[in-house]
């Protein structure tokens, strides 16, 4: 399922009334841009919160009209870029020519398997990745801001249930369809 955590119990992580920092910190941000708090904004910003998967604004927009029909897309897809603006949201592409967003503040980092067959998303954090990562920098005289690595591949599941059929050659582009953990 997109978004496994290894090692992280549970989906649902927190409860509405944890979300008092994460609240402030959008409220600090709209406020500095010139915008004004609403309630279709905080109900996004919960709805994000309280689901642990890499959501598109798709994915979100139909969690959010499950619960206020009244909110738009063009509310829902701005809001997560002022989300990932604030720091609360981070995007990532798994190439399947979506943008998804995951919860950034107060979470570590970590890096993504993504099976081509199936679309299962593995996050996964290696000390060993990360140390190579600055010992190359430092090589180079590099000095990174950020990064992410992916990897695409077949998860164990598909390994197990695998057919006779060909697999694309090394150096094409792997064709990706990512499993939303979200049912429309």
């Amino acid at each position: 399922m997109p978004g496994d955590k290894i090692g992280t119990p549970g989906r649902m992580a927190k409860k509405k009334e944890d979300f008092a920092q994460e609240k402030e910190i959008l409220l600090e941000h709209i406020q500095k841009a010139g915008l004004r708090r609403t309630g279709q904004r905080d109900l996004i910003l919960e709805i994000f919160l309280r689901t642990e998967e890499h959501l598109s604004s798709e994915d979100l927009y139909w969690l959010v009209q499950k619960e206020d029909p009244s909110v738009g897309h063009t509310t829902v897809y701005r809001t997560l870029k002022l989300l990932t603006e604030a720091g609360l949201a981070r995007e990532v592409r798994f190439g399947d020519n979506k943008t998804y967003y995951e919860h950034h503040y107060n979470h570590q980092h970590h890096d993504h398997m993504i099976c081509t067959e199936c679309g299962r998303v593995i996050e996964f954090f290696s000390a060993d990745i990360e140390d190579l990562q600055d010992q190359m920098a430092d090589k180079f005289g590099f000095r990174p801001t950020h990064h992410s690595l992916r990897m695409w591949g077949i998860c164990d599941e598909c390994q197990k249930k695998e057919t006779e059929q060909p697999s694309a050659p090394s150096g094409a582009q792997p064709k990706v369809r990512v499993r939303s953990g979200v049912e429309h």
